[in-house]
């Protein structure tokens, strides 16, 4: 089944072999776009759809990525190179990876004619610490990382570009992704990095008390809010797209313990963080006023879909190869219906 406003649509992701990316290009050519996936890796992830064309190159490979941009109606900007922890040990590392590359990529985009950028920005650290809970956009944003504050840049620069150039894009300021294609094998994803290590019969780390509290959203919902952003023409620019529910880390620990059924998951406790936020629920009202987009999937409806997927990639006995066997796990009939009758 095809979506008749992105049937055709030239689409380009950049950061295409993430949990975010596959699920991004998979509901993309679903939907009838022609996508070009862009991405470190040297070959295309076999995660990705055979229809998706691959471009290899590194986010500073100012040749390669011009070459990728041109021709391009539609670019979807997902790439980071860094996570909040790490960004904080090496600030200007983390700018000359991620901003001063993105600036570059807003001048070709401009130069190219692309009619808009879609970018995912974070909404669990552009805030910082909330001064009010749920977090609108409205709300101030003063981030307590490195990460974060390359994220608000690049906000900052899209519109600049808009205003200078006339640019078109939309920002989902996103929660907690979890979901298929999430191997937790990274310091950063609690859902999937808990499910990976419990599998394996390994320790949880949890730092602090574990009384920190997010916002979980569902990788498929993510995915069909960023094709809403496409073809939104309203006033706001910036959404926050989340649950708008909170769970502390201790309560996604024991689900996933109750749900896994295979016994008491160990936890080894650490001292809190300097860059975790002690509380981060989002508000979602703007981006559910203005366009037709929800949360489709609950958390434990989410929850059973993660586990199984991670089941389904036997990352127990094969972590390398987990994410190249499990085609057949994903639930793209659930996301291609849901983005038919709201996009």
């Amino acid at each position: 089944m095809k979506h008749i406003e992105l049937e055709g649509r030239r689409c380009l992701v950049l950061g295409a072999s993430g949990v975010l990316g596959i699920n991004l290009c998979n509901a993309l050519v679903a939907c009838g776009a022609t996508v070009a996936a862009y991405g470190r890796a040297l070959s295309r992830p076999t995660s990705l759809h055979q229809d998706v064309k691959w471009i290899s190159g590194l986010f500073d490979d100012v040749r390669t990525f011009n070459h990728a941009v041109r021709g391009q109606e539609f670019v979807f900007h997902l790439i980071s190179t860094t996570i909040p922890e790490e960004s904080n040990r090496d600030p200007a590392a983390d700018l000359a990876a991620n901003v001063l590359p993105t600036v570059r990529l807003l001048e070709v985009c401009c130069k190219e004619g692309v009619k808009k950028v879609v970018f995912s920005s974070s909404g669990g650290t552009v805030y910082g610490i909330p001064s009010q809970i749920p977090i609108p956009e409205s709300s101030s944003t003063e981030p307590i990382s490195g990460y974060g504050i390359g994220k608000l840049a690049i906000e900052k620069y899209l519109a600049l570009f808009h205003r200078l150039y006339g640019l078109e894009y939309h920002v989902c300021r996103i929660s907690n992704i979890y979901g298929p294609f999430q191997q937790g094998d990274r310091r950063q994803g609690l859902v999937a990095t808990t499910i990976r290590r419990a599998l394996l019969k390994q320790r949880v780390e949890i730092w602090g008390d574990g009384k920190v509290t997010r916002d979980f959203i569902y990788v498929d919902d993510v995915v069909a809010a960023m094709l809403c952003g496409c073809f939104y023409h309203g006033p706001y620019r910036v959404m926050n797209v989340g649950s708008g529910i909170g769970l502390t880390v201790n309560q996604v620990v024991d689900d996933i313990e109750s749900v896994l059924d295979e016994g008491a998951i160990e936890r080894s406790h650490h001292p809190g963080r300097a860059v975790d936020v002690p509380r981060n629920i989002l508000d979602i009202s703007l981006i559910q006023c203005e366009t037709p987009w929800r949360p489709m999937v609950n958390w434990h409806e989410g929850l059973h879909r993660s586990i199984k997927w991670m089941k389904a990639a036997n990352i127990v006995s094969n972590l390398h190869s987990a994410r190249d066997r499990s085609e057949e796990s994903q639930d793209v009939p659930q996301l291609k219906n849901w983005t038919l009758k709201y996009v």
